[in-house]
Protein backbone atom coordinates (compact mmCIF):
# COMPACT_ATOMS: atom_id res chain seq x y z
CA UNK A 1 0.00 0.00 0.00
CA UNK A 2 1.21 3.82 -0.83
CA UNK A 3 -0.27 5.06 2.24
CA UNK A 4 -0.40 3.12 5.23
CA UNK A 5 -2.59 4.30 8.03
CA UNK A 6 -2.88 2.81 11.94
CA UNK A 7 -3.92 3.81 15.23
CA UNK A 8 -2.51 3.04 18.28
CA UNK A 9 -4.02 3.04 21.84
CA UNK A 10 -2.35 5.13 24.67
CA UNK A 11 -2.92 4.42 28.33
CA UNK A 12 -5.71 6.15 28.72
CA UNK A 13 -8.06 4.79 25.58
CA UNK A 14 -6.84 7.42 23.35
CA UNK A 15 -5.96 6.90 20.33
CA UNK A 16 -3.31 8.34 17.91
CA UNK A 17 -3.75 8.20 14.16
CA UNK A 18 -0.67 7.72 12.28
CA UNK A 19 -0.34 8.09 8.15
CA UNK A 20 2.86 6.81 6.60
CA UNK A 21 3.59 7.46 3.12
CA UNK A 22 4.68 4.56 1.55
CA UNK A 23 6.55 4.83 -2.01
CA UNK A 24 9.70 4.86 -0.54
CA UNK A 25 11.23 4.34 -4.41
CA UNK A 26 9.59 6.94 -5.10
CA UNK A 27 10.54 9.32 -2.61
CA UNK A 28 6.70 9.26 -1.48
CA UNK A 29 5.76 11.47 -4.38
CA UNK A 30 1.96 12.16 -4.14
CA UNK A 31 -0.28 10.62 -6.55
CA UNK A 32 -3.38 10.99 -6.97
CA UNK A 33 -4.79 7.77 -5.25
CA UNK A 34 -2.62 8.92 -1.98
CA UNK A 35 -4.01 12.32 -1.70
CA UNK A 36 -7.79 10.68 -1.76
CA UNK A 37 -6.72 8.06 1.28
CA UNK A 38 -5.28 10.44 3.30
CA UNK A 39 -7.80 12.81 2.99
CA UNK A 40 -10.89 10.15 3.88
CA UNK A 41 -8.52 9.08 6.55
CA UNK A 42 -8.25 12.57 8.22
CA UNK A 43 -11.74 13.50 7.65
CA UNK A 44 -12.76 10.32 9.92
CA UNK A 45 -10.09 10.65 12.19
CA UNK A 46 -11.55 14.41 12.53
CA UNK A 47 -15.42 13.07 13.51
CA UNK A 48 -13.69 10.53 15.37
CA UNK A 49 -13.68 11.20 19.58
CA UNK A 50 -11.20 8.25 20.18
CA UNK A 51 -8.25 9.83 18.08
CA UNK A 52 -6.88 12.67 20.05
CA UNK A 53 -4.11 13.38 17.65
CA UNK A 54 -2.48 12.53 14.32
CA UNK A 55 1.07 11.71 13.22
CA UNK A 56 1.71 12.50 9.20
CA UNK A 57 5.26 10.57 8.10
CA UNK A 58 7.00 9.37 5.66
CA UNK A 59 8.79 5.72 4.94
CA UNK A 60 12.61 5.41 4.32
CA UNK A 61 15.39 7.41 5.46
CA UNK A 62 15.80 9.92 2.31
CA UNK A 63 12.45 11.97 2.16
CA UNK A 64 9.64 12.80 3.79
CA UNK A 65 8.33 13.66 0.33
CA UNK A 66 9.72 14.59 -2.77
CA UNK A 67 6.49 16.38 -4.28
CA UNK A 68 4.07 15.62 -6.34
CA UNK A 69 3.66 12.39 -9.44
CA UNK A 70 3.87 14.97 -12.02
CA UNK A 71 5.10 12.46 -14.95
CA UNK A 72 1.80 11.41 -14.55
CA UNK A 73 0.13 14.76 -14.89
CA UNK A 74 3.05 15.91 -17.52
CA UNK A 75 1.20 12.29 -19.76
CA UNK A 76 -2.09 13.27 -19.07
CA UNK A 77 -1.25 17.36 -20.41
CA UNK A 78 0.34 15.21 -23.48
CA UNK A 79 -2.87 13.50 -23.95
CA UNK A 80 -4.91 16.62 -23.82
CA UNK A 81 -2.48 19.02 -25.70
CA UNK A 82 -3.83 22.54 -25.60
CA UNK A 83 -6.52 21.60 -22.80
CA UNK A 84 -6.84 21.36 -19.01
CA UNK A 85 -6.51 17.42 -18.50
CA UNK A 86 -8.94 15.30 -16.27
CA UNK A 87 -6.53 14.37 -14.05
CA UNK A 88 -4.86 17.35 -13.57
CA UNK A 89 -8.30 18.89 -12.77
CA UNK A 90 -8.65 16.28 -10.01
CA UNK A 91 -5.39 16.39 -9.00
CA UNK A 92 -4.95 19.72 -8.13
CA UNK A 93 -8.37 20.05 -6.54
CA UNK A 94 -8.32 16.89 -4.39
CA UNK A 95 -4.41 17.99 -3.56
CA UNK A 96 -5.35 21.77 -2.58
CA UNK A 97 -8.37 20.45 -0.38
CA UNK A 98 -6.12 18.04 1.11
CA UNK A 99 -3.70 21.06 2.44
CA UNK A 100 -6.73 23.36 3.76
CA UNK A 101 -7.66 20.23 5.48
CA UNK A 102 -4.33 20.14 7.28
CA UNK A 103 -4.52 23.78 7.67
CA UNK A 104 -7.74 23.77 9.53
CA UNK A 105 -7.59 20.45 11.16
CA UNK A 106 -9.52 20.71 14.39
CA UNK A 107 -6.80 18.17 16.51
CA UNK A 108 -3.38 18.03 16.90
CA UNK A 109 -1.44 17.06 13.70
CA UNK A 110 2.24 16.54 13.55
CA UNK A 111 4.15 16.25 10.94
CA UNK A 112 7.84 14.74 10.43
CA UNK A 113 9.46 16.09 7.95
CA UNK A 114 12.99 14.52 7.63
CA UNK A 115 14.78 14.49 4.43
CA UNK A 116 13.34 15.65 1.44
CA UNK A 117 10.50 17.99 1.91
CA UNK A 118 9.97 19.28 -1.78
CA UNK A 119 6.84 20.68 -3.59
CA UNK A 120 3.71 18.86 -2.49
CA UNK A 121 5.57 17.88 0.72
CA UNK A 122 5.77 21.42 1.77
CA UNK A 123 1.86 21.98 1.22
CA UNK A 124 1.94 18.79 3.80
CA UNK A 125 4.45 20.16 6.20
CA UNK A 126 3.14 23.72 6.32
CA UNK A 127 -0.38 22.60 7.04
CA UNK A 128 0.52 20.61 9.90
CA UNK A 129 0.08 22.32 13.85
CA UNK A 130 3.38 20.88 14.46
CA UNK A 131 6.04 21.31 11.59
CA UNK A 132 9.04 18.78 12.68
CA UNK A 133 12.19 19.14 11.11
CA UNK A 134 14.99 16.92 11.50
CA UNK A 135 19.13 17.20 10.89
CA UNK A 136 18.39 15.99 7.39
CA UNK A 137 15.71 18.09 5.98
CA UNK A 138 15.95 19.65 2.79
CA UNK A 139 12.68 21.64 2.14
CA UNK A 140 12.47 23.72 -1.29
CA UNK A 141 9.98 24.86 -4.26
CA UNK A 142 12.37 23.92 -6.80
CA UNK A 143 9.00 24.57 -9.86
CA UNK A 144 11.38 27.33 -11.46
CA UNK A 145 13.21 24.20 -13.37
CA UNK A 146 10.25 22.34 -14.20
CA UNK A 147 8.12 25.17 -15.40
CA UNK A 148 5.59 24.87 -13.42
CA UNK A 149 5.18 27.30 -9.95
CA UNK A 150 5.67 27.42 -6.38
CA UNK A 151 2.01 26.04 -5.24
CA UNK A 152 0.64 23.77 -2.51
CA UNK A 153 0.01 27.00 -0.51
CA UNK A 154 3.63 28.39 -1.47
CA UNK A 155 1.98 31.78 -2.43
CA UNK A 156 0.75 32.29 1.34
CA UNK A 157 3.92 31.36 3.04
CA UNK A 158 6.50 32.81 0.82
CA UNK A 159 4.55 36.19 0.21
CA UNK A 160 4.48 35.93 4.83
CA UNK A 161 8.47 35.63 4.99
CA UNK A 162 11.03 38.41 6.39
CA UNK A 163 11.52 41.12 3.33
CA UNK A 164 12.35 39.28 0.41
CA UNK A 165 13.41 35.51 0.95
CA UNK A 166 9.94 34.43 -0.30
CA UNK A 167 10.40 36.18 -3.48
CA UNK A 168 13.84 34.86 -3.60
CA UNK A 169 13.80 31.26 -2.60
CA UNK A 170 10.53 30.91 -4.89
CA UNK A 171 12.32 32.40 -8.38
CA UNK A 172 15.66 30.08 -7.52
CA UNK A 173 14.07 26.83 -5.69
CA UNK A 174 17.18 27.03 -3.53
CA UNK A 175 17.22 24.43 -0.67
CA UNK A 176 16.68 25.65 3.16
CA UNK A 177 18.00 23.59 5.90
CA UNK A 178 16.60 22.37 9.02
CA UNK A 179 17.73 25.81 10.85
CA UNK A 180 16.64 28.13 7.94
CA UNK A 181 13.05 26.48 8.04
CA UNK A 182 12.75 27.08 11.91
CA UNK A 183 14.53 31.24 11.21
CA UNK A 184 11.83 31.69 8.10
CA UNK A 185 8.97 30.32 10.31
CA UNK A 186 8.56 26.84 7.83
CA UNK A 187 9.01 24.37 10.79
CA UNK A 188 7.85 24.78 14.47
CA UNK A 189 10.34 21.53 16.11
CA UNK A 190 14.25 20.41 15.46
CA UNK A 191 14.11 16.66 16.74
CA UNK A 192 16.80 14.41 15.98
CA UNK A 193 16.68 11.20 13.06
CA UNK A 194 16.15 8.78 15.36
CA UNK A 195 13.79 10.23 18.17
CA UNK A 196 10.37 9.78 15.79
CA UNK A 197 9.61 5.89 17.71
CA UNK A 198 10.43 8.04 21.36
CA UNK A 199 7.78 10.63 20.18
CA UNK A 200 5.28 8.36 19.54
CA UNK A 201 5.83 6.33 22.69
CA UNK A 202 5.65 10.12 24.76
CA UNK A 203 2.27 10.70 22.84
CA UNK A 204 0.96 7.76 23.56
CA UNK A 205 1.75 8.19 27.42
CA UNK A 206 0.28 11.57 27.86
CA UNK A 207 -2.87 12.08 29.38
CA UNK A 208 -5.27 13.56 27.00
CA UNK A 209 -8.30 14.33 28.91
CA UNK A 210 -6.83 17.62 30.03
CA UNK A 211 -4.31 20.40 29.55
CA UNK A 212 -3.42 18.85 26.19
CA UNK A 213 -1.77 21.65 24.99
CA UNK A 214 0.60 22.15 27.75
CA UNK A 215 1.42 18.28 27.95
CA UNK A 216 2.23 18.61 23.97
CA UNK A 217 4.34 21.42 23.97
CA UNK A 218 6.40 20.44 27.18
CA UNK A 219 6.81 16.97 25.40
CA UNK A 220 8.29 18.95 22.39
CA UNK A 221 9.95 21.00 24.20
CA UNK A 222 11.90 18.06 26.17
CA UNK A 223 12.37 16.20 22.91
CA UNK A 224 13.77 19.59 21.57
CA UNK A 225 16.52 19.93 23.87
CA UNK A 226 18.12 16.46 23.09
CA UNK A 227 18.46 17.63 19.47
CA UNK A 228 20.09 21.06 19.79
CA UNK A 229 23.72 19.95 19.39
CA UNK A 230 22.73 18.88 15.77
CA UNK A 231 21.54 22.25 14.55
CA UNK A 232 22.81 22.98 11.35
CA UNK A 233 24.19 26.35 11.14
CA UNK A 234 21.53 28.94 9.26
CA UNK A 235 22.26 29.84 5.30
CA UNK A 236 19.15 32.04 4.27
CA UNK A 237 18.50 34.63 7.08
CA UNK A 238 22.23 35.96 7.43
CA UNK A 239 22.03 36.81 3.64
CA UNK A 240 18.53 38.43 3.99
CA UNK A 241 20.34 42.41 3.76
CA UNK A 242 21.84 41.39 0.73
CA UNK A 243 19.18 39.68 -0.57
CA UNK A 244 16.96 42.41 0.31
CA UNK A 245 18.34 45.12 -1.83
CA UNK A 246 19.14 42.81 -4.22
CA UNK A 247 15.93 42.55 -5.12
CA UNK A 248 14.88 46.24 -4.31
CA UNK A 249 13.07 46.10 -7.91
CA UNK A 250 10.36 47.18 -9.68
CA UNK A 251 9.19 44.04 -11.92
CA UNK A 252 10.20 40.61 -12.19
CA UNK A 253 12.77 40.66 -15.32
CA UNK A 254 14.75 43.55 -13.01
CA UNK A 255 14.41 40.66 -10.42
CA UNK A 256 15.47 38.04 -12.82
CA UNK A 257 18.75 40.22 -13.88
CA UNK A 258 19.70 40.89 -10.92
CA UNK A 259 19.89 37.19 -9.10
CA UNK A 260 21.78 35.85 -12.39
CA UNK A 261 24.66 38.67 -12.24
CA UNK A 262 25.41 36.51 -9.15
CA UNK A 263 26.19 33.41 -10.51
CA UNK A 264 29.85 33.88 -10.21
CA UNK A 265 29.45 35.14 -6.62
CA UNK A 266 31.97 33.69 -4.43
CA UNK A 267 29.84 32.99 -2.42
CA UNK A 268 28.14 29.47 -3.53
CA UNK A 269 24.89 29.05 -2.11
CA UNK A 270 23.91 32.91 -4.00
CA UNK A 271 25.78 31.49 -7.05
CA UNK A 272 23.95 28.01 -7.18
CA UNK A 273 20.65 29.68 -6.76
CA UNK A 274 21.95 32.17 -9.58
CA UNK A 275 23.16 29.30 -12.19
CA UNK A 276 19.31 27.56 -11.15
CA UNK A 277 17.21 30.71 -12.23
CA UNK A 278 19.08 31.13 -15.13
CA UNK A 279 18.82 27.59 -16.29
CA UNK A 280 14.94 27.89 -15.37
CA UNK A 281 11.85 28.60 -16.84
CA UNK A 282 10.67 32.73 -17.48
CA UNK A 283 7.11 32.23 -17.48
CA UNK A 284 7.55 30.58 -13.95
CA UNK A 285 9.30 33.56 -13.07
CA UNK A 286 7.03 36.16 -14.12
CA UNK A 287 4.03 33.71 -12.18
CA UNK A 288 6.28 33.66 -8.87
CA UNK A 289 6.17 37.34 -8.71
CA UNK A 290 2.69 37.69 -9.58
CA UNK A 291 1.52 34.89 -6.86
CA UNK A 292 3.47 36.39 -4.26
CA UNK A 293 2.05 40.39 -4.89
CA UNK A 294 -1.53 38.91 -5.20
CA UNK A 295 -1.44 36.89 -2.30
CA UNK A 296 -0.07 39.17 0.40
CA UNK A 297 -3.99 40.27 -0.35
CA UNK A 298 -5.58 37.09 0.53
CA UNK A 299 -7.18 34.79 2.65
CA UNK A 300 -5.60 31.25 2.60
CA UNK A 301 -8.95 29.78 1.10
CA UNK A 302 -8.07 32.70 -1.84
CA UNK A 303 -4.97 31.48 -1.88
CA UNK A 304 -5.53 27.49 -2.81
CA UNK A 305 -8.44 28.81 -5.24
CA UNK A 306 -6.11 31.26 -7.34
CA UNK A 307 -3.61 28.28 -7.74
CA UNK A 308 -6.12 25.70 -8.73
CA UNK A 309 -6.51 28.20 -11.59
CA UNK A 310 -2.60 28.78 -11.88
CA UNK A 311 -2.40 25.12 -11.89
CA UNK A 312 -4.93 23.94 -14.51
CA UNK A 313 -3.40 26.69 -17.29
CA UNK A 314 0.36 25.35 -16.60
CA UNK A 315 -1.18 22.38 -18.10
CA UNK A 316 -2.32 24.08 -21.47
CA UNK A 317 0.82 26.10 -21.49
CA UNK A 318 3.90 23.82 -23.11
CA UNK A 319 6.27 24.89 -20.45
CA UNK A 320 5.33 22.29 -17.41
CA UNK A 321 5.33 19.25 -19.99
CA UNK A 322 8.67 20.52 -21.47
CA UNK A 323 10.45 21.19 -18.09
CA UNK A 324 9.60 17.55 -16.77
CA UNK A 325 10.17 16.31 -19.55
CA UNK A 326 13.68 17.52 -19.48
CA UNK A 327 14.18 17.50 -15.83
CA UNK A 328 12.25 13.80 -14.69
CA UNK A 329 11.43 11.96 -18.18
CA UNK A 330 14.03 12.08 -20.75
CA UNK A 331 16.79 13.57 -18.02
CA UNK A 332 18.94 15.24 -20.87
CA UNK A 333 18.77 18.94 -18.04
CA UNK A 334 18.04 20.94 -21.67
CA UNK A 335 14.75 22.41 -21.50
CA UNK A 336 13.48 24.19 -24.81
CA UNK A 337 11.54 27.11 -22.72
CA UNK A 338 8.76 28.29 -25.56
CA UNK A 339 9.73 31.72 -23.59
CA UNK A 340 13.10 31.10 -23.51
CA UNK A 341 13.46 35.23 -23.22
CA UNK A 342 12.62 36.59 -19.74
CA UNK A 343 11.70 40.12 -21.57
CA UNK A 344 10.18 38.42 -24.49
CA UNK A 345 7.28 36.33 -22.35
CA UNK A 346 4.08 38.10 -23.46
CA UNK A 347 1.68 40.11 -20.83
CA UNK A 348 -1.52 38.21 -21.99
CA UNK A 349 -0.03 34.76 -21.60
CA UNK A 350 0.87 35.69 -17.82
CA UNK A 351 -2.50 36.91 -17.18
CA UNK A 352 -4.39 33.82 -18.57
CA UNK A 353 -2.63 32.18 -15.76
CA UNK A 354 -4.86 33.22 -13.37
CA UNK A 355 -8.30 33.08 -15.52
CA UNK A 356 -10.52 30.79 -14.74
CA UNK A 357 -11.27 27.39 -17.18
CA UNK A 358 -13.93 26.01 -15.91
CA UNK A 359 -17.84 26.39 -15.60
CA UNK A 360 -19.70 27.56 -13.45
CA UNK A 361 -18.83 27.90 -9.51
CA UNK A 362 -15.49 27.58 -8.53
CA UNK A 363 -14.45 23.65 -7.49
CA UNK A 364 -12.73 24.86 -4.82
CA UNK A 365 -15.52 27.42 -3.70
CA UNK A 366 -16.18 25.99 -0.61
CA UNK A 367 -13.11 26.09 1.23
CA UNK A 368 -14.02 29.10 3.36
Amino acid sequence: MLVQCEEQTGVDGARLGIVTLNSEKALNALSLPMIEVIDQQLAEWADNPDIVCVLLRGAGPRAFCAGGDVRSLVQACRDHPGEVPPLAARFFAAEYRLDYRLHTYPKPLLCWGHGHVLGGGMGLLQGARVRIVTPSSRLAMPEISIGLYPDVGASWFLARMPGKLGLFLGLTGAPLNARDALDLDLADRLLGENQQEELIDDLLQLNWQEQTALQLNSLLKAQQQRARTDMPEAQWLPRREKIDALLDVADPVCAWRAIVQLRNSSDPLLAKAAQTLQEGCPLTAHLVWEQIQRARHLSLAQVFQMEYAMSLNCCRHPEFSEGVRARLIDKDQKPRWHWPDITKVPAPVIAAHFAKVWEGRHPLADLI
